[in-house]
């Protein structure tokens, strides 16, 4: 049977389809472009793509996450709902919470900053970068030329011209050495004939460094021309997307900006996203989900509140987790989940941007940095080398808290790395409450152990809307401090902020709108309970004590920080004296904006990925008893905590 579904998305669209019996409401706004929010993608679990049947009647076979009045009253899971004739189903704007996440808004601009002027120091301490403005390693430069002007006695064409005047150039600053290669792009070729007349046969060249050893003019300008030369730094994370343009002569940055991954509405994690792209044209779809849907927005945002056209970025640095990359260039990804998880690639080779569908300048650089493993990706290695741990004698762990928990372990001799299937709490997915952390996100409270009245701090000083990682994490640790929950979880204290629904499942009341439910706080607890386990059984392995950890670094996009007190209370950190904790955010976006500034920081970060040792924990039977026992608030040890 065939019925007609008239969508009405709220303070949106309206949009009739044809949907069969067998299909949910879900897959068919999927097809259609209609934006419901799946965390889960489909599977039932997370209670968020809830919808209205207001006409029609729908068969539903899940109501774990309908009360009996809203079930009446219509509400409905869209991915466990079909039509039973035709209807119309109103899409409420909650319902569509991801494309909120797409919003584009800027980072924290002031810590940021101090971050990328403390790379840019790190970096000419490397050798990386000149100590004079505008002698970067970049590659990328700009040369200023006066060409003889074209003539009956020397009609020279154009091209020929300046490659000539290039090359005589680039030999006078080595005369004892062959004019290298050099060859003009398409782009500037187009540009050429006006340019030159414009300006007497004078002209601003930029020109780029080949690995060839030879040289590429990118573009042209008239003479006297002093154009930004801008580059791009992207993090890629499975929830969302940052991004940093930057003046690659002196890595000023120009833009900052981030956005949510439009790939989440085919769920929360790499897994699910995985089996979606081997589905029919479901690889196209998670493609176009990134690219279009996520980076070229973010990217026209940041080119136009900087004032530089697209045409003006000359490379982009991307860093991302190893599923990431492979959607990102519409790489079949599905041997990432099959044993024995074997990627496509670890390093992509030379790309250019328009291959991936960035349409900035035709011959922009696409660098990726590269992976370690199916699991960690090149958003470790970039923040290996953006943490620096890999230059100190100490030994240091580095933790990045995103949709998924990668640890690397180590000092300047070796590097061990391993990933845990954290899930995207941390990033506020599988969490009713959560969301990742932006305007009016709880990113940390107290609680009154005797009345258990919340104080919340919400960024942007607005209304609370939701969770971030460090809200959660300081949200559990109160909870648990106060006697409110058990070791496993539950609630085991009453009054007016515990509610309970009729099959005996508790939540706490944060605000009017606003609750944490004990199906939330189980998933917290077995994300943080991967974490813990995980960093047991790596230095298990190498026969270290928690106690030889010196530093601890924290990296991901969980808010403004973390509570390290409390994040010990619960069992998610090892129990170490709180000066030895460093929460230092984006490292991933950090280090692919070190990649766009310096070739030697890009080859550094390709040393740094191909030296770590990668350990499959689920190789391992103890990591499964290490996480059982973690899976408890502290832990079922709680010497381990006090």
């Amino acid at each position: 049977m065939i019925s007609k579904v008239l969508f009405k998305v709220e303070d949106s669209v309206e949009m009739e389809l044809e949907v069969s019996a067998n299909e949910s409401l879900l897959d068919a706004a999927k097809k259609a472009g209609i934006a419901i929010d799946a965390p889960c993608s489909g599977n039932g679990t997370c209670g968020k793509c809830r919808v209205k049947v207001i006409g029609g009647k729908a068969e539903s076979g899940n109501q774990r996450f309908i009360s009996p009045d809203d079930y009446a009253d219509g509400w409905r899971l869209a991915c466990a709902s079909q039509a039973e004739s035709d209807l119309t189903v109103l899409v409420p704007a909650s319902a569509g919470a991801y494309k909120n996440r797409i919003k584009i808004t800027e980072l924290q601009t002031g810590r940021d900053k101090a971050v990328f002027e403390r790379l840019r120091g790190e970096l000419r301490d490397m050798g990386y970068l000149g100590s004079v403005p505008g002698t970067q390693d970049s590659g990328i430069e700009l040369l200023p030329l006066a060409l003889e002007q074209a003539s009956l006695d020397d009609p020279l064409g154009d091209r020929e011209r300046l490659l000539r005047g290039i090359a005589e150039k680039l030999r006078s600053r080595s005369p004892e050495t062959p004019a290298p290669a050099v060859d003009l792009s398409l782009y500037a070729l187009r540009k050429l004939p006006w340019i030159l007349r414009e300006s007497s046969f004078a002209c601003t060249c930029v020109l780029r460094e080949e690995s060839s050893g030879g040289y590429l003019v990118l573009d042209i300008f008239p003479a006297g021309a002093a154009p930004l030369m801008t580059g791009l730094a992207i993090d890629i994370g499975t929830t969302t997307v940052a991004g940093v343009l930057m003046n690659i002569q002196t890595g000023e940055v120009l833009a900052t900006g981030s956005g949510g991954n439009g790939q989440i509405r085919y769920g929360a994690d790499v897994i699910n996203r995985i089996i979606e792209s081997t589905r029919p044209g479901g690889l196209e779809r998670l493609r176009k989900a990134i690219s279009e849907d996520s980076i070229i927005p973010l990217v026209r945002e940041l080119s136009s509140r900087a004032g530089i056209p697209l045409e003006q970025i000359y490379r982009v640095a991307v860093a991302a987790n190893t599923t990431m990359t492979h959607l990102f260039l519409g790489v079949y990804p599905d041997n990432l989940r099959l044993e024995p998880y074997v990627p496509a690639f670890f390093q992509a080779g030379q790309l250019r941007c328009v291959d991936s569908g960035l349409e900035l300048h035709p011959n922009a650089e696409l660098l990726l940095s590269p992976a370690v493993g199916s699991y960690v990706g090149g958003d470790i290695s970039a923040g290996v080398f953006s943490s620096m741990i890999f230059k100190k004698r100490t030994y240091s762990l580095f933790i990045d808290l995103g949709t998924n928990g990668e640890l690397v372990f180590g000092n300047d001799e070796f590097l061990m790395t391993c990933a845990c299937s954290a899930g995207p709490a941390f990033e506020g997915g599988d969490i009713s409450c959560g969301m990742r952390a932006t305007d009016g996100a709880v990113e940390a409270c107290r609680i009154d152990e005797a009345t258990m009245e919340p104080t919340l701090t919400v960024i942007g000083n607005g209304k609370p809307v939701g969770l971030c990682g460090s809200g959660l994490i300081d949200m559990i640790g109160e909870l648990f401090r106060c006697g409110i929950i058990n070791a496993r979880g539950k609630l085991v204290r009453e009054g007016k902020r515990i509610r309970r629904d009729e099959y005996g499942m508790g939540s706490y009341t944060i605000t009017q709108n606003l609750s944490i439910t004990e199906g939330d706080i189980d998933n917290f607890i077995r994300a943080k309970g991967a974490i813990f386990s995980a960093i047991r059984t790596m230095l298990t392995m190498l026969d270290f004590s928690m106690e030889a950890i010196e530093d601890v670094y924290i990296a991901g996009g969980i808010g403004s920080g973390i509570n390290v007190e409390g994040a010990i209370r619960i069992g998610m950190l090892p129990k170490l004296p709180a000066e030895r904790y460093h929460y230092i955010g984006n490292t991933s976006l950090y280090g692919a904006y070190a990649m766009a500034i310096s070739c030697g920081a890009a080859r550094r970060i390709a040393e740094i990925a191909q030296g770590l040792t990668y350990l499959e924990l689920s190789a391992h039977s103890s990591y499964m008893d290490e996480f059982i026992a973690a899976c408890f608030l502290p832990h079922t040890n709680g010497a381990l905590f006090t």
